[in-house]
């Protein structure tokens, strides 16, 4: 059989694309390109691209770089997650799942729950950056499921009742902060992660946590750290009267504040507490109000009580009270197209759409998370805790930690 013959004009431009070398990418237009792709993405790529390629993918630079464009064009784009542990038993697991398919799957299509086995049970004491810090109540560390590398663990020692973890974005510095009971009192403490990494005590927590006379409750032990501001927050508030407030700590002066919170009606319930949480990268405050919606509020200008802005209003479903619990709806991410994903009072997690009010049950298969004794996620949320983190390359190497790839395991499934 004849060779078909080469079309008129084609040996020119054979010869031209196999004499000429191909076009070289200038360092800053191939830095653009990576920057555009997703932080897991590059992680897969970077043991099998050129080595200038995976020196610039691992820098500390480039990871900076990264999460700041990343969080800046869309949020979702970072891939959010939703890490969690069990808070009754001690499991050394710690789940995870995508919060992009809670949002995008069908029903009949199952989030599925990645489980990280690790050689003890560890708590999450919060996550900024794509870092998770973990406490087993001896030792703290920190990792990125995402790159899988943590630090080595550092001795903390001690028992504590209230902490938080952040990121000082003047300093540069990660922040693990403390309030750590001893015989003679309680000490509050900063631990700042870096090549010396110490223990320095600060000002004392302005709330006394076992004083009888407190006129309201620390409403949550852990800090939500707030990106952008370097500040943890805890919500203040009372089950007598209508008094509520934030505690706020500046991780960057160490010092501390108290922001007024928009004031619940007359009406309300007070012993159904508020519930304080982050969306789109601003302090948030759900409220239940006169028992039959619940009110979300944000705050647009982070410490201007003014900025408070009234977000939604979500009627309070049947479905999401049975059984009545005292506390209201707790936001947990929210989309640009107004769906809110919550977990509700009864310990359901819920996609609420603030447009046209609906409401959806997501399918989430925890069957291979590894804890045995709890309920299925999507029946039951509880008794776990839960933590939002974003994607990203920053590891601990970047500011000076020692690093390891061994503490935190990924569980294949079963077959």
């Amino acid at each position: 059989m004849k060779s078909a013959p080469i079309p008129e004009g084609w040996p020119e431009l054979l010869r031209c694309t196999t004499t000429k070398p191909p076009p070289i990418l200038l360092d800053e237009l191939i830095a653009e390109i990576l920057l555009r792709i997703p932080a897991r993405s590059l992680v897969r790529l970077r043991n099998s691209v050129c080595s200038s390629w995976r020196t610039l993918i691992s820098s500390s630079q480039f990871a900076k770089d990264h999460l700041r464009r990343s969080m800046a064009a869309d949020p979702a784009l970072t891939h959010p997650c939703i890490a969690y542990y069990s808070s009754r038993y001690s499991y050394p697991t710690i789940g995870v799942f995508s919060i992009r398919s809670v949002f995008e799957n069908r029903p009949h299509e199952p989030t599925k729950v990645v489980a990280y086995e690790g050689r003890r049970h560890r708590l999450i004491i919060g996550s900024c950056n794509g870092l998770l810090c973990l406490h087993d109540n001896e030792r703290a560390m920190l990792w990125n499921p995402c790159t899988g590398f943590t630090s080595q663990p550092l001795e903390i020692g001690g028992i504590f009742y209230v902490s938080g973890f952040g990121y000082d974005h003047v300093n540069d510095k990660y922040k693990l902060f403390l309030i750590e009971e001893k015989k003679s009192g309680s000490v509050t403490r900063i631990f700042t992660f870096g090549p010396n990494s110490t223990w320095r005590t600060i000002q004392d927590f302005p709330y006394r946590l076992h004083d009888p006379n407190n006129k309201a409750i620390l409403m949550n032990t852990v800090g939500h750290f707030v990106s952008g501001t370097g500040t943890l927050n805890w919500l203040l508030c009372s089950g007598l009267t209508s008094f509520v407030a934030v505690l706020s700590l500046d991780l960057v002066k160490e010092t501390y504040s108290q922001i007024c919170l928009p004031s619940r009606d007359s009406d309300d319930d007070l012993s159904v507490f508020p519930e304080l949480a982050t969306l789109r990268g601003c302090l948030a405050v759900c409220y239940e109000t006169k028992k039959t919606h619940w009110t979300l509020w944000i705050m647009k200008e982070y410490g201007l009580p003014h900025s408070w802005t009234k977000l939604a209003i979500i009627p309070c479903h049947p479905l999401l009270l049975d059984p009545p619990l005292n506390s209201a709806l707790e936001p947990m991410y929210m989309l640009k197209n107004d769906v809110l994903l919550v977990n509700s009072p009864n310990g359901k997690f819920v996609l609420c759409n603030l447009n046209d009010g609906s409401i959806n049950f997501p399918n989430i298969d925890s069957s291979g998370d590894g804890m045995t004794k709890l309920r299925p996620l999507s029946r039951c949320s509880g008794p776990r805790i839960f933590h939002i983190y974003h994607e990203s390359l920053v590891s601990p190497w970047h500011f000076g930690l020692p690093s390891c790839s061994s503490e935190m395991r990924l569980v294949k499934p079963s077959l």
